[in-house]
């Protein structure tokens, strides 16, 4: 069952968690950088968890990580791992706060290759779901398949985020989607 389906199932709880994300960002293409890293820590720490654990703590990812502010990250010290791993209010993972650090640091130096993440991204537009995969585990920590999927189709390089009956598929395609380029 798609994403798009599967709210329609939802408590009214629940409903009121996705349907926000549904409707106004998962799918929609991000130009802003500071925001596209963010979409990235979120689907890293997302791993093995449920995507609602996530936007359950959203707000709290932002607090911890400066507003996903990418030379504040970057910068981040020892002591900056230690306040991130004792922060309730995040996913307290060693390994994936420590790649939400080196993953800034390496957005900073493709930025100064590219002039931003979005246009490195773009350079390497069109890819297949396997190239992209390998190209991000090759530049990024933690960025498996699924990480690199969900980070791609929830950012408008690939598509499936919507199907084609949801209400949202027609405010994609407006938005201009790499995916439909």
């Amino acid at each position: 069952m798609s994403y798009c389906n599967a709210i329609e199932y939802m408590s009214e709880e629940k409903k009121a968690i996705h349907k926000p994300y549904h409707d106004l960002h998962y799918g929609f293409p991000i130009h802003d950088d500071n925001e596209l890293f963010g979409r990235l820590v979120m689907e890293i720490n997302q791993a093995g968890l449920s995507w609602e654990t996530i936007l359950k703590k959203e707000q709290g990812f932002r607090k911890a990580y400066h507003n996903f502010n990418i030379k504040k990250v970057a910068a981040y010290t020892e002591a900056d791992r230690e306040r991130l791993m004792a922060d309730a209010g995040i996913i307290r993972n060693r390994l994936k706060i420590n790649a939400a650090i080196e993953n800034a640091q390496t957005i900073l130096q493709l930025q100064k290759e590219h002039g931003s993440f979005e246009n490195w991204i773009n350079h390497h537009h069109p890819k297949s779901k396997e190239e992209w995969v390998k190209l991000f585990k090759k530049t990024f920590r933690f960025t498996g398949g699924e990480i690199v999927n969900e980070f791609l189709m929830s950012t408008g390089y690939l598509p499936g985020a919507h199907s084609s009956s949801c209400a949202i598929y027609k405010k994609i395609l407006k938005s201009k989607p790499m995916w439909n380029n």
